[in-house]
């Protein structure tokens, strides 16, 4: 990873809490007093009755030490450090980075008056003598047009001087005369009025205008808006590069589950799903339960993050504690208090990447992306804080004594949250079938109660903002 700290990240610290004191759900009963009171006016923490409060730089934590799930998304994203920008031409490549510089007018547009229509330009009022015409292209006549004169102008031309509005093709008529070629408005359309279907100079901006804000992802129209403002290129923030690696001895590749042997579900998901977060995937290897093989391909890797998946729980052969110790990581987060998905682990390792260690269990890791993966995505890739929201669940939800719970939902016509079910640690068919997956408090939520929801981000396109 390059670069200092982007303390004036798009969104910044202060969004940061915002959104997390928005989605947390409150680690503990909600009081009616000052201090339960939400911030400033923001509608989802107004829903949710969160307040934000400060919180000390990211540090290494002792093993075993168990954060709260809005604790460990504030640290993901505060220990990521933007990455280098670059000049790249316009183009497909650019897709879902993220603007490293607001995207500045460099010129007004429209940059000259033009026509919104095919017609006629007509000075004053009808019926008027035509001409000549007026192309798009073509430079804007020298010659001015007097009262009571037209010429036949195509959508996009100059406008000549002297033009008062545009009379649409199919709502006048042209009849000659011995003087002479005459436009008329044709029955029942009215005449124009001054300034119809003229595109004046700089009604979308004006030169030096901010058109979109450092950080904003790019899109095709993000593509055409800069290229129709006179951009050859953009500077963006480079995509993480991103390396997976699948551990379990237990995991098929192929075929059904089998003689005690399960099919490897994150391998065939992560690499797209990261993608749609933002991030480059340079490779997915599929390793052994094998201490030594662990820490030389982690020791290897050149990527701004390494995502394992199993091995980060205390059994005999979860190996990803003993090769981050032996390589001397920092640990940020080593448990989180979240069902499911409590054993995920997140790491900065001595070269200067981070790894983020998730549990094996298929929804348990989809819960690690949600939680760690996605927020380092979104700050190593200078995307913006995403708009938090919320919806009422149409069921009760029952929730852990003391973690919080993610869990799928789907939304009814009425835009309620409908919990499903199949949302056991192991299992993918609620996820598959899911909107997004909703925040639950400690303790549950009651149907008819304000719930956050996580978009997941699966579904987004490369150019999607993420989860």
């Amino acid at each position: 990873m390059n670069g200092p700290r982007e303390q004036g990240r798009p969104g910044g610290d202060a969004a940061d809490r915002a959104l997390d004191d928005a989605l947390a759900l409150a680690n503990g009963p909600r009081g009616s007093g000052p201090a339960s009171r939400p911030p400033g006016n923001d509608p989802l923490a107004v829903a949710l009755g969160h307040e934000p409060d400060d919180r000390p730089e990211v540090r290494p934590r002792p093993h075993g030490d168990t954060v709260s799930w809005p604790e460990a998304r504030r640290i993901a994203r505060r220990v990521g450090r933007r990455l280098d920008a670059r000049a790249l031409p316009l183009g497909d490549e650019l897709l879902g980075m993220a603007l490293a510089r607001a995207l500045v007018a460099l010129t007004d547009l429209p940059s000259f008056d033009s026509s919104a229509m095919d017609g006629w330009a007509v000075a004053g009022t009808g019926p008027w003598r035509l001409k000549g015409q007026a192309l798009a292209g073509q430079r804007g006549s020298a010659e001015a047009l007097l009262g009571g004169h037209a010429v036949r102008i195509a959508t996009g031309a100059v406008l000549p001087a002297g033009t008062t509005a545009v009379l649409r093709s199919e709502y006048g008529s042209v009849r000659s005369r011995t003087d002479g070629e005459w436009l008329h408005v044709l029955a029942p359309h009215p005449a124009p009025r001054p300034g119809q279907e003229i595109r004046r100079r700089g009604q979308e901006c004006r030169g030096g205008d901010e058109l979109l804000p450092a950080g904003a992802v790019v899109t095709p129209a993000v593509l055409g808006l800069a290229a129709a403002a006179g951009y050859d290129e953009l500077t963006v923030t480079m995509r993480p590069r991103v390396e997976i690696l699948v551990l379990g001895d237990e995991l098929l590749d192929h075929g059904p589950p089998r003689a005690g042997r399960v099919r490897d579900a994150l391998g065939p998901m992560l690499p797209s799903w990261l993608r749609a977060l933002g991030a480059d995937v340079t490779g997915v290897r599929r390793l052994a339960d094998d201490a030594e093989v662990l820490y030389a391909a982690v020791a290897a890797s050149t990527a701004d993050l390494v995502v394992t998946t199993g091995g980060t729980a205390g059994g005999p052969v979860d190996h990803v504690h003993p090769v981050l110790a032996a390589s001397g990581a920092r640990l940020l987060v080593d448990g989180v208090a979240v069902r499911p998905g409590h054993p995920m682990l997140l790491a900065e390792l001595p070269a200067g990447g981070l790894l983020a260690g998730l549990p094996g269990n298929p929804l348990a890791a989809v819960s690690g992306v949600l939680t760690l993966v996605a927020p380092v995505l979104r700050t190593l890739a200078g995307r913006p804080v995403p708009a938090p929201y919320a919806a009422p669940l149409t069921a009760d939800v029952t929730g852990h004594p003391v973690d919080t719970r993610l869990v799928p939902v789907v939304f009814d016509d009425e835009s309620a949250a409908r919990p499903l079910h199949f949302a056991g640690p192991a299992m993918l068919r609620g996820l598959a079938a899911a909107d997004g997956m909703a925040v639950i408090p400690p303790g549950g939520a009651r149907a008819g109660q304000e719930t956050a929801v996580l978009d997941t981000g699966a579904l987004a396109p490369a150019w999607g903002s993420g989860t």
